[in-house]
């Protein structure tokens, strides 16, 4: 495990950490798990196990920065970062003491390593110790106060409205902004983590000693990916959180607030968009059809709000791994917004500082292929005593400006009660209430689909940096074409160039035993939706391109703006955005009689369907004839060439 040797180079003696997480045991939700951190440069393993859960246990603990996006994902960074700032720490232990609170079950599990020679066989555990310094007001004329918060008052409103003005023109669907709250700490971390344990337990609690004076102490409700072996496949699964709204004051108060939300459309569609760009995330790794969301709108409840949660699932295509399902989520659309790159954008220039851990996951990175990681939420970042507290809400054209700030500040609350009241009893831990979770079980198909010798249709997806992108691809795939996706811009110009110049070689030559090429030649080119506006990505100039080579078309939503566009409609904006609102579809009376296209095959005259657009056709030019509308009459699909606004 070379690959590993340095990870924690700045450590220069022994680190020591503490992780608690609920769900971290593979294969047993019903774990509850006390992780100590001994971190050794020394990397192979040698084992003498005691326990069947010896060599699930093992691999990388610790926490992954919000800025690790940035690497792959590049944007302008408005914020200058710190020096003290670090974007991943993990830690390999060899020692690890776990407890089955649903057994009352508890053991011990110790590692020794041996690398090139080197071992710490029969070494004794020793390293110098760190202990907490407190928070130590300056003193003087020069000394500067803390700062509360980095968002005055007020301020967090005035950004709702200006991510109002971008869902508007479609921009965005919605956007995660949060701001932080300050306060020193007095107590050890470790009582911090005792004091959340007992008022606000949550599926991810942790207390990480990162070295150097910092500190991560939260109590996560979200899993970030969680990835496990299963006889159907390697498994992936998230559990997207958005919808929010204050506890009770009893039971009964609380079965009205549950009412309330479920009832709210504004919260059904934040949750809705959320769990399907989750589901765009997953469809670029999951084989074809197996992304599905097993659980909707689920409610769960803590000490002082109500969330609503999806649970969704996916088995990975062969050649990808746990790591490549870490990554295509990076970061979740529940932190984020969507389409991601954009909503990253705006919050890197609307935000007051830098997110450092927030908004990035903690967890175990497994050796033997699992993995497992809750989203870094409801925490406290402990730095040379002050602790930080950010939380964020998910805005949405709806959203109440004064709402949402409201949100920011119950969603911190019970952080920065932690961190300011005592308890009566800072002590042990109390027992963890937890729930098994099952689901479904899906067979992961064959592939042997057809067992015919024919070549499936070719399908060329010109990405727009849109945050459905994968998921229109998976469904592409479900019928059986070979779908290649090529970002739009220079990559989708070179691909169609190079299939131009193929078709026109091979036209040219009358010998049929040479005609065939080794271009990749689509049958069909689909225009993916994005934001913005058709000429924001040049839509034209690739119309022109897969018209001169007379290869039909398929757009949605930006893509079939873009056709509309491109051969003499006009296009306006809605003066209500419809981005993940439901609408009823009707086939149009022309449809109806005349029939036969088989985009509509199997479905009835009228069905529900979710919007994502601003955009729409104020005129259609000939090219183009509508095929079916919304009841306000503004969503069309055109015969001639095809596609969905």
């Amino acid at each position: 495990m070379p690959c590993f040797k340095g990870l924690n180079s700045w450590v220069s003696q022994l680190s020591v950490a503490l992780l608690v997480a609920e769900h971290i045991i593979q294969f047993c939700d019903s774990y509850s798990a006390f992780f100590l951190f001994h971190f050794h440069e020394l990397n192979c393993t040698s084992f003498y196990p005691s326990r069947p859960s010896f060599f699930t246990q093992l691999g990388l603990y610790g926490s992954f920065g919000y800025d690790l996006t940035f690497q792959f994902e590049p944007i302008t960074l408005s914020h200058e970062r710190s020096d003290a700032q670090r974007d991943i720490v993990l830690y390999l232990p060899d020692q690890i003491i776990v407890v089955d609170a649903k057994k009352r079950d508890a053991w011990e599990l110790r590692y020794d390593f041996t690398y090139e020679g080197a071992t710490t066989n029969w070494q004794a555990r020793e390293g110098a110790e760190e202990l907490f310094q407190p928070y130590q007001e300056e003193e003087g004329e020069t000394s500067t106060p803390l700062k509360k918060r980095d968002t005055p008052p007020g301020a967090f409103s005035e950004k709702v409205n200006l991510a109002k003005n971008e869902f508007t023109v479609g921009n965005l669907f919605e956007v995660v902004l949060s701001q932080t709250f300050v306060e020193p700490l007095d107590v050890p971390p470790s009582t911090l983590f005792r004091r959340l344990r007992r008022r606000n337990p949550a599926p991810y609690g942790f207390f990480l000693n990162l070295g150097l004076q910092e500190y991560l102490v939260g109590a996560s409700p979200e899993m970030f990916v969680r990835c496990e072996k299963t006889p159907q496949g390697l498994r992936v699964e998230t559990c997207p959180i958005s919808g929010t709204i204050a506890r009770g004051a009893d039971a009964l108060e609380d079965a009205q607030r549950i009412k309330t939300i479920l009832a709210n459309p504004k919260e059904e569609s934040e949750l809705t968009m959320c769990t399907d760009v989750d589901r765009n995330d997953k469809s670029r790794i999951c084989v074809p059809g197996s992304v599905r969301v097993v659980g909707r709108r689920q409610i769960e409840m803590y000490s002082r709000l109500i969330h609503t949660v999806d649970h969704v699932e996916g088995f990975l295509r062969p050649g990808f791994d746990a790591l490549d399902a870490f990554l295509c989520h990076t970061w979740a659309v529940t932190v984020t917004g969507a389409p991601k790159t954009w909503a990253i954008r705006f919050v890197e220039k609307h935000e007051e500082s830098p997110r450092e851990w927030y908004g990035g996951a903690v967890g175990l990175v497994g050796f033997d292929g699992h993995l497992n990681t809750g989203l870094t939420l409801r925490t406290v970042h402990v730095r040379n005593g002050v602790g930080t507290v950010r939380a964020g809400a998910t805005l949405l054209f709806d959203s109440e400006p004064e709402a949402e700030e409201r949100e920011t500040e119950l969603k911190a609350s019970a952080m920065l009660d932690a961190l300011v009241r005592a308890d009566a009893a800072d002590d042990d831990d109390d027992n963890k209430e937890e729930a098994a979770a099952g689901s479904a079980s899906f067979k992961v198909p064959s592939g042997d689909n057809d067992s015919s010798d024919q070549q499936p249709p070719r399908v060329l997806l010109i990405d727009h940096e849109d945050s459905f992108v994968h998921t229109l691809a998976n469904y592409l795939r479900q019928t059986g074409a070979d779908v290649c996706t090529r970002r739009s811009g220079a990559l989708a110009n070179a691909f169609l160039d190079a299939a131009a110049a193929a078709a026109a070689v091979d036209n040219s030559n009358d010998d049929d035993s040479s005609s065939s090429s080794d271009v990749w030649m689509p049958d069909l080119v689909v225009l993916s939706p994005g934001p913005g506006n058709p000429t924001d990505f040049q839509l034209s100039q690739t119309l022109d391109k897969v018209t001169a080579m007379q290869v039909p078309v398929f757009g949605v939503c930006l893509g079939l703006q873009g056709i509309c566009e491109h051969f003499g409609g006009k296009l306006g904006v809605l003066s209500y955005p419809m981005h993940g609102k439901p609408s009823t579809l009707s086939l149009t009376s022309e449809y109806l009689t005349q029939g036969a296209w088989p985009v509509f095959e199997g479905l009835p005259p009228t069905f529900e369907v979710a919007r994502y657009h601003s955009l729409h056709a104020l005129e259609l030019p000939d090219e183009l004839r509508a095929t079916a509308s919304t009841e306000d009459g503004v969503v069309r699909e055109n015969k001639k060439v095809i596609g969905m606004l």
